[in-house]
């Protein structure tokens, strides 16, 4: 399946990982939650190639999740800001981060503290319409119905 074709895929997940579908482009987003916004503080944090990294900031701000702004006209320079659908992925990493110290974990590993109350979080998932925690009752997949016909 190529770049358009998953782009076209009626799983939303597909379409996600057609553009976050690379470790870079998630640890560019965990560092932009953590204050970073100039190309050479993701550079240091991340090790990343410049090349890589333009590319990758590129498609962060094409797809909306990150939007430049002006912060010094001489000489020009630009920082990479979160926008509101990049703020909505934290819960999505903070999962990944759960995930993480359960499945790979060992050794010495970043925890994440509420501010106000110094403790470790302990992030779940939960269903809006149910408040049951996702993974604890049986789920599927419907496809939309011009999807369904399609394949019928």
């Amino acid at each position: 399946m190529n770049d358009k074709n998953i782009c076209a895929d009626p799983c939303p997940i597909a379409r996600c990982l057609a553009f976050l579908g690379d470790e870079w482009s998630l640890l560019i987003l965990r560092d932009a939650h953590f204050g970073l916004t100039r190309f050479d503080q993701f550079r240091k944090s991340l090790g990343i190639a410049p090349t890589m990294l333009t590319r990758r900031l590129a498609t962060l701000t094409e797809e909306g999740m990150l939007e430049k702004r002006l912060y010094s006209e001489r000489p020009p320079r630009e920082e990479y800001v979160l926008t509101a659908a990049g703020r909505d992925f934290l819960p999505v990493l903070v999962m990944i981060g759960a995930w993480g110290h359960r499945y790979r974990g060992g050794g010495p590993l970043v925890r994440i503290q509420d501010v106000e109350t110094g403790e470790d979080i302990k992030p779940v998932a939960i269903d809006e319409v149910t408040g049951a925690e996702i993974g604890t009752r049986p789920l599927r997949f419907v496809l939309p119905e011009a999807v369904d016909e399609r394949t019928a």
